[in-house]
């Protein structure tokens, strides 16, 4: 029989009214039971600290000095797939070490990649150009070039750029490089430096190597205590000739060690 000659027939008999009513009534007790509730999730907390996309030349440091007073932090560890590297940053150098633990904590460098490596010379990644979901004005950071950190081996300096229009020598906000450098004797050393060096870093330059032509004209703020391995592996991917851009990206992610 089919459902339609089914329905007359109760129908007809006066059963349907009954049946359709109980079998409505178990539906919506059905429905009302198994409908699943859907609530949004609650967004997650922004790490605290200035907003990175209202942030300018004026008004960076004294956001970064304030937040580095309220959330201090000394060392950071740096994943990349050849490796970990583990930086400490210096308490003398507080705008740029508070500014690299604010991008890390942001999550800003885990969506840059080493883009320039040169060989005998230095690693530099933290590049924001490109597609990024982290809102991020460009700022820049005044000097904290001291004496006493130099361009060793493992050193953590910060880029700049646009010289000609930039006559302080400010820093870039998110630009960072390694030091890989070469092993020099003193006079080569002295040479390159341009500058009286210290017993201390003669040494260094002799025994680690470095690049003390980059001294009194870069920000260094920390070095590598971990890790050196990888900033040599990391120094030694191919690239491309054109712009010294790993032929395959090197990656990273960023977090403070407590």
């Amino acid at each position: 029989m089919s459902a339609g000659l089914n329905i007359s027939w109760l129908l007809s008999v006066g059963l349907a009214t009954g049946l359709v009513a109980g079998l409505a009534a178990g539906l919506a007790g059905c429905d009302s039971r198994t409908k699943p509730v859907t609530t949004a999730p609650p967004p997650a907390p922004r790490p605290p600290g200035p907003d990175l996309a209202a942030l300018t030349d004026s008004s960076a440091p004294a956001a970064l000095l304030a937040y580095g007073r309220q959330y201090p932090g000394s060392e950071v560890l740096l994943r990349t797939r050849l490796g970990d590297i583990r930086v400490r940053l210096y308490d003398d150098t507080p705008i740029h070490r508070a500014n690299f633990l604010l991008l890390a904590r942001r999550g800003v460098f885990d969506e840059t990649v080493f883009n320039r490596v040169v060989r005998g010379f230095a690693v530099q990644g933290g590049q924001t150009s490109g597609p990024r979901t982290i809102r991020l004005r460009r700022y820049r950071l005044p000097p904290e070039v001291r004496p006493q950190h130099f361009h060793a081996k493992g050193a953590l300096g910060m880029a700049r750029y646009d010289d000609a229009q930039n006559p302080g020598h400010l820093s870039s906000n998110t630009d960072f490089y390694f030091v890989v450098g070469e092993r020099l004797l003193p006079f080569q050393a002295r040479a390159a430096a341009g500058r009286p060096l210290t017993p201390a870093q003669l040494r260094a330059y002799a025994t680690r190597g470095g690049v003390p032509s980059l001294d009194g004209k870069y920000t260094v703020f920390g070095e590598v205590v971990a890790g050196l391995d990888v900033v040599d592996k990391i120094s030694r991917v191919p690239v491309d000739p054109g712009d010294k851009w790993p032929i395959e990206d090197v990656g990273m992610k960023l977090t403070i060690v407590p």
